[in-house]
């Protein structure tokens, strides 16, 4: 095993065991999650057609705004007394440090959507068990792609005295050809659209995915440093 994949395994074990031990974003997440769902269902008074017309779009926003509240934690214990300086100072390479931020939000992420989904297919009565490996692969690709833009845009936010405003305000206008994939994707499974239109929606979510990261990665060691 190399240095550079012993210092991301480290790198997110650290970052795993301080989330789950405390559970400060998860709990966070999961309230205003499950908030966005229930506020959303009882706010509406439409058909069954239309209801299913919108649920994806539902979804997407409780993982979204849900998931900004965790992106906002994401360098915080490092930028506390100085230990992202001292992280800095040390012959980590910066790439291993974006990777495991990656993973560790993107873990944290997909496991509170994972814990919220049940309660969205409840709240909606949707019957997408038959396709829910199909959800869970665009649930991924979605999650990875806003979490890449993400985790850069934390590391520069981190740095501002208002992390909490400059965030989405930098994510948001960036992530939105992530979320439009995702939600379409997801509309698709809902409605029980054809293959083929829900096969080429992965496939760009997938190319974005691996545009956003590619980019996020080069510009890390830029951001971090500045």
């Amino acid at each position: 095993m190399t240095n550079y994949v012993r210092n991301i395994i480290l790198l997110l074990q650290k970052d795993i065991r301080i989330e789950f031990r405390t559970k400060d974003s998860f709990n966070s997440m999961f309230v205003f999650g499950l908030l966005v769902i229930v506020i959303f269902n009882f706010a509406f008074d439409l058909s069954r057609k239309e209801t299913l017309q919108i649920a994806s779009g539902i979804l997407w926003t409780a993982f979204v705004f849900s998931g900004i509240l965790g992106l906002n934690r994401s360098f915080l214990y490092e930028k506390e007394d100085g230990a992202l300086e001292g992280l800095l100072l040390t012959p980590v390479d910066k790439g291993a440090l974006f990777v495991s931020k990656l993973l560790s939000n993107f873990c944290v992420l997909f496991v509170f959507e994972i814990f919220l989904l049940p309660f969205f297919i409840l709240f909606f009565n949707l019957n997408v068990f038959s396709h829910i490996y199909i959800l869970l692969l665009v649930m991924v690709l979605g999650t990875l792609g806003f979490v890449s833009v993400g985790t850069l845009f934390s590391a520069v936010a981190v740095h501002t005295r208002m992390r909490e405003i400059m965030l989405p305000l930098l994510l948001l206008p960036v992530s939105v050809p992530v979320l439009i994939g995702a939600v379409e994707a997801t509309s698709c499974i809902i409605l029980g659209t054809e293959w083929e239109i829900l096969r080429l929606w992965v496939q760009r979510l997938f190319f974005i995915d691996v545009i956003y990261c590619t980019v996020s990665f080069l510009l890390f060691e830029y951001v971090i440093t500045e």
